[in-house]
């Protein structure tokens, strides 16, 4: 099987780290790729934005199979461009991808299906946010509708800064959804789908504030950890039950059924899990952690789903223990991350590349807000943490910043579903 990934980023790296274990993959292709992706792949230069040049490049190379990595594509038609070119893509269609696209899309769509989430109210012009925000109440959660990197979302019990990022989103040209808080621990929980059949994966737990004890802005992640000891046994097909298969029966009368990752973003209240956001494709950095564990062929998983038939395969297996990811994001990230900064350590084993690229002198740079992904698998949630420390110490890059406290509350025994 020849597999062209596209993306640049971590979730790449390590997409491309699983695909090159598998032995049904003869070639392995990504566009752009970073630093770090060159000894797993060969790569060529790509605006991923452009659908058409993601399917021109996978006929000039004669791919069995695209794996498409980041939203942006997603959403502008890269999998339709392909598939029109006659090619197995795995990633959903543009109008699919809404999903992720719109979050009043998403609303629509589990409110349409019965699927447990945050009351939520659209907004559109400046005199409609004090209403919504009285309604939905304090803490505040208000959100930019479009695609923002994981960063359009302020949860605040300050009314002014609510306020001012809702009327900020708007400056911007998209619209804003104000919603109902909702307590209790975050998880991320994958599904490869086919259109009609959803396959969980690993349930994860990321961390988006920028600082230790989840304090600063959000950012479009600083960690993860998985498999998740202290959820409820019968989580994940509760969530299967409740969200993935009706949403993916609403998809499909919507006339636009759902093929590729489906990512829902919960939160497990004390009425249950409650969705607080879906993404049309593999998260980052719960990808670092949940593809760490995996014990079985991905390819064939991939092309399945992309052939409409997840019957085809058999689900996937994951191995014992824990696996944690750090992300090393430079200075200034997530406001204005400065690039260029040498990096040193960058090729360690377990080091998954982001932001980096190479000069000419063969030296590993800085080039984004998110850099590296020290990820590390261990034979409980203890030792992985230890490990994935133990690698972002042997990194070295001026003014670098990550979380010291990632997984560590479920490693003290700390979280727990209400």
């Amino acid at each position: 099987m020849r597999i062209l990934v596209v993306g640049s980023g971590a979730r790449e790296h390590a997409l491309l780290r699983s695909l090159r274990r598998d032995p049904a993959v003869t070639d392995l292709f990504v566009a752009p790729g970073n630093a770090g992706t060159h000894s797993l792949a060969t790569a060529f230069p790509l605006d991923v934005a452009d659908p058409s040049a993601v399917a021109a490049l996978a006929l000039e190379l004669g791919v069995d199979l695209v794996v498409i990595g980041p939203e942006v594509p997603l959403v502008n038609g890269a999998a339709d461009a392909v598939a029109a070119a006659g090619i197995a893509v795995f990633g959903p269609t543009a109008a699919a991808a809404r999903i992720e696209g719109s979050k009043a899309f998403a609303k629509d769509v589990m409110t349409a299906a019965g699927v447990p989430t945050a009351m939520a109210v659209a907004v559109v012009s400046a005199d409609e946010i004090d209403a919504a925000l009285d309604l939905c109440g304090a803490p505040y959660v208000v959100k930019d509708d479009g695609l923002a990197a994981g960063k359009g979302v302020v949860v605040t019990s300050d009314r002014e800064i609510a306020v001012a990022h809702a009327l900020a989103v708007m400056e911007g040209g998209h619209p804003v959804l104000v919603e109902e808080f909702l307590a209790g621990p975050e998880v991320s929980l994958f599904a490869v789908c086919d259109g009609v059949r959803a396959v969980p994966l690993l349930p994860a737990q990321d961390f988006k504030r920028l600082a230790d004890r989840d304090e600063g802005p959000n950012t479009g992640g600083m960690g993860a950890y998985a498999p998740l000891d202290w959820a409820p046994v019968d989580l994940v097909p509760q969530v299967q039950r409740e969200v993935l298969d009706p949403v993916l029966t609403e998809m499909a009368s919507r006339g636009a059924p759902f093929a590729g990752l489906l990512y829902a973003g919960l939160v497990l209240t004390v009425d249950g899990p409650k969705v607080i956001e879906f993404n049309c494709r593999f998260g980052d950095p719960e990808t670092q952690v949940v593809l760490a564990l995996l014990d079985s062929p991905l390819a064939g998983l991939l092309a399945a789903a992309a052939a409409g038939d997840l019957g085809l395969v058999s689900p996937p297996v994951f191995r014992s223990g824990s696996a944690v990811t750090v992300v090393i994001a430079s200075e200034g990230y997530p406001g204005s991350p400065v690039v260029g900064d040498v990096i040193e350590g960058g090729d360690e084993e377990g080091i998954l590349h982001a932001g980096t690229r190479r000069d000419d002198a063969g030296r590993v740079l800085s080039c984004g807000g998110r850099v590296l992904s020290a990820t590390a698998a261990g034979r409980d949630l203890g030792d992985a943490r230890e490990k994935a420390y133990a690698l972002v110490d042997r990194v070295a890059m001026r003014g670098s910043q990550h979380r010291t406290d990632i997984g560590a509350a479920a490693a003290a025994g700390r979280i727990s579903a209400p």
